[in-house]
């Protein structure tokens, strides 16, 4: 280990046991006496350490706090997932502005600042070797993404244009916020429509001219946000629940095995080296998306519906390129 995790490896040590003989220390450790000595000593001078060597009972402890500067060790050590989680919190932290919440989040974003900036040569460069690449995001304006995120504390009720790619045309609808939803690099917006008198699931970035309204939200019980979004697959919501069965081909099934495509898949290799992977969905969009991604290395076995989905899309790509020859 390098001398920053021996300082915190010290630390726990004598946090945890109260009292180490030298002995323990190095053994633990794998040090030089030597070293040992540098390192306690630049704990003390450097971070105020109030470590003693106790005589009575032959081995090093923590003194008993007094007046005097504060101990405290330089940054933070992270695993791979809790190093992700803060990269992710900095950048979703840091993409909030200039909306409703950049003045409550801003001391925690300055926070992690501090912690990605330390002096220390493991921090110093934490920005270029560790970054988070957002693919596929869809811009969108502040201004709006603040308006909505109000309403969603203050829990009004908003009056919005929505665009609709999907049929490519704007609708004015009045909505009540439930809850803002980050997935896949863009923000969506959970909300009762009281045009459809249903609850609906809106990209952020496709609502235009959003107007405050006095009125207070329609609020929805959590019971009924699962029985809508709960069951469906990916973003895209629906009521009638279906179970796809595919197989990936044992290349494929390297990666796909250790996936999470749903909370409640389920998957297993056959006794062929294929990955047998179920997932529950309602609207089959997404799903669709991600089954092509793999090409022929995946084959939908069930349902017969979600099946011939995927074959007219084939052969409709086959159709293009053909046509292109031609």
């Amino acid at each position: 280990m390098n001398r920053t995790e021996r300082f915190y490896r010290i630390d726990q040590l004598l946090t945890s046991s109260k009292l180490l003989t030298r002995q323990a220390l190095l053994d633990d450790l794998g040090v030089s006496w030597a070293t040992l000595k540098r390192d306690l000593a630049y704990l003390k001078d450097r971070f105020n350490a109030p470590i003693i060597f106790d005589y009575q009972a032959g081995g090093y402890r923590f003194n008993t706090p007094n007046v005097g500067p504060t101990y405290e060790l330089p940054g933070l050590w992270f695993n791979a997932d809790e190093t992700y989680a803060l990269l992710t919190m900095h950048r979703l932290l840091s993409e909030l502005e200039p909306g409703l919440l950049a003045p409550h989040v801003e001391p925690l974003l300055s926070r992690l600042n501090s912690i990605l900036a330390q002096n220390t040569a493991e921090y110093s460069q934490v920005n270029e070797r560790i970054q988070l690449t957002s693919i596929g995001k869809r811009l969108k304006n502040p201004v709006y993404f603040g308006l909505v995120s109000r309403a969603t504390l203050a829990r009004q009720q908003i009056k919005v244009r929505h665009y609709s790619r999907e049929q490519n045309h704007y609708t004015e609808r009045i909505l009540s916020p439930q809850r803002l939803v980050f997935y896949r690099n863009n923000w969506y917006l959970d909300a009762w429509c009281h045009q459809r008198y249903a609850l609906r699931r809106f990209s952020v970035d496709a609502l235009e001219t959003i107007e405050l309204l006095a009125e207070p939200a329609h609020e929805v019980s959590d019971a009924e946000m699962a029985a809508e979004f709960a069951s469906s697959y990916g973003i895209y919501s629906g009521s009638e629940a279906h179970i796809a069965r595919l197989r990936f081909s044992p290349a494929a099934a390297r990666w796909v095995a250790d996936e999470a495509w749903h909370p409640d898949q389920i998957g297993q290799y056959d006794a062929k080296g294929y990955f047998i992977l179920e997932v529950p969905y309602a609207e089959p969009t997404e799903l669709l998306m991600d089954i092509l991604r793999h090409g022929l290395h995946v084959e939908v076995i069930e349902p017969l519906a979600l099946r011939q989905m995927i074959c007219e899309v084939i052969q409709g790509m086959t159709n293009l390129y053909q046509a292109e020859k031609q």
